[in-house]
């Protein structure tokens, strides 16, 4: 039953929770770590961890994207990004790494650090309006294949037309739509708005689309056709979604709306079993585990993967939509102290006790503490609302 509260006369909110607001809770039975397996399969592409990374120009570069695939998850590189729109764009990098960091270096990362600063706003909007090549994303599909691994990009829904004939023919092996909020009914009275249902009906592949942030947009993206479905908006301290739309979602109660609408789906085809990536609010191995338990199959990294040696911002760290012409979304944050090596913030070991590093290590832990071998299992793990 909701849990709907009157917010004023004729006025009612569901209540909805953040996954800080809950915590899972073991059962009578524990399992040994080394009996565990963290591993994660879309559609016929296998993965050792449920590890998306971000399609951020702050994290996903072809070779930080390969990286990610050679350590077991799926790194997604952003074709409306800086990597094609210049054919070299690492001075570009280097120069947003550099805005805000004083001779001293790097400092430790503050949340909302340097959030109301309009001049790199500003700087991020003129870097972005450098046009979008077709050949810079055929030659970026083919560094990424050439890398080995599973091949991912992410294009824009209002984009999505117009680039995917080059994205297809460049042979991409997943495709994620992403936008801040996507939804199956796009009305639009001046554009041919994109109808996901056919368009991926013609595809070879398999397409992920999002983000959702309840339940029958959950389901009606499900019935597109699509092999997963993103849940959240990206939310995190840097993310400004609601202070410019009013937008932001409880994590953990987007998750267990869209896993409920998968079940309803389920049964609706017969079998046919559709994904569930959580984006947002994740930085520790607790909130994947937590994110998990409501019943994602995977979770997107962002700003924490931004802090590893290989991303190519060099510690900055922005959300896509911070660079909008016309309504950023997202402040950009200046470089930080590295954490460690994305191998490091991946496997561990972790020197701190904050849960940040051995991320999927300590998903690990907390599934054998509760008794679960598989993450399919750890999605029936109790939760508690301790806030």
């Amino acid at each position: 039953m909701r849990d709907v509260v009157e917010i004023g006369l004729g006025k009612t909110a569901q209540r909805g929770y953040h996954l800080d607001d809950i915590a899972i809770v073991p059962s009578r039975r524990t399992r040994d770590v080394d009996d565990v397996s963290t591993a994660w399969q879309l559609d016929a592409y296998p993965f050792d961890i449920p590890c998306v990374g971000h399609p951020s120009d702050a994290t996903m570069s072809p070779a930080s994207a390969v990286r990610l695939s050679q350590l077991g998850g799926l790194g997604v590189l952003n074709v409306e990004g800086l990597w094609t729109r210049y054919e070299n764009p690492t001075k570009v990098l280097e120069e947003l790494a550099s805005l805000g960091v004083d001779a001293s270096g790097p400092s430790p990362r503050t949340p909302r650090a340097a959030a109301a600063r309009p001049r790199h706003t500003r700087r991020l909007q003129e870097v972005y309006a450098e046009p979008i090549r077709a050949d810079l994303i055929a030659e970026r599909v083919r560094e990424l294949r050439a890398g080995g691994g599973t091949v991912a990009v992410r294009v824009s829904p209002q984009h999505t037309l117009a680039l995917a004939p080059v994205i297809l023919d460049a042979g991409v092996d997943i495709l994620v739509i992403q936008g801040t909020i996507v939804s199956a009914e796009h009305v639009s009275t001046t554009d041919e708005p994109l109808n996901l249902k056919e368009f991926i009906a013609d595809l070879d592949l398999p397409v992920v689309v999002g983000g959702c942030t309840d339940y029958k947009t959950a389901l009606h993206l499900m019935r597109t056709g699509a092999a997963g479905v993103i849940v959240g908006i990206g939310g995190d301290d840097w993310s400004t979604t609601e202070s410019v739309l009013g937008i932001r979602v409880p994590m953990a109660t987007a998750i267990a709306d869209a896993a409920a609408a998968r079940r309803d789906y389920l049964d609706e085809t017969g079998g046919r079993y559709v994904h569930l990536i959580a984006d947002g609010d994740i930085r520790t191995s607790g909130d994947i585990a937590k994110a998990l338990g409501c019943g994602a199959d995977a979770v997107m990294l962002g700003e924490p993967l931004s802090l590893c040696p290989e991303a190519p911002a060099g510690g900055a760290w922005w959300h896509s939509a911070a660079s909008h012409p016309a309504l950023p979304r997202g402040a950009f944050e200046v470089a930080g102290e590295p954490f460690g090596s994305m191998e490091q913030l991946l496997y561990g070991p972790a020197d701190e006790p904050d849960g940040q590093l051995n991320l999927f290590g300590g998903l690990r832990r907390a599934m054998a503490k509760c008794g679960y071998r598989d993450l399919k299992e750890f999605q029936k793990v109790g939760l508690v609302l301790d806030r």
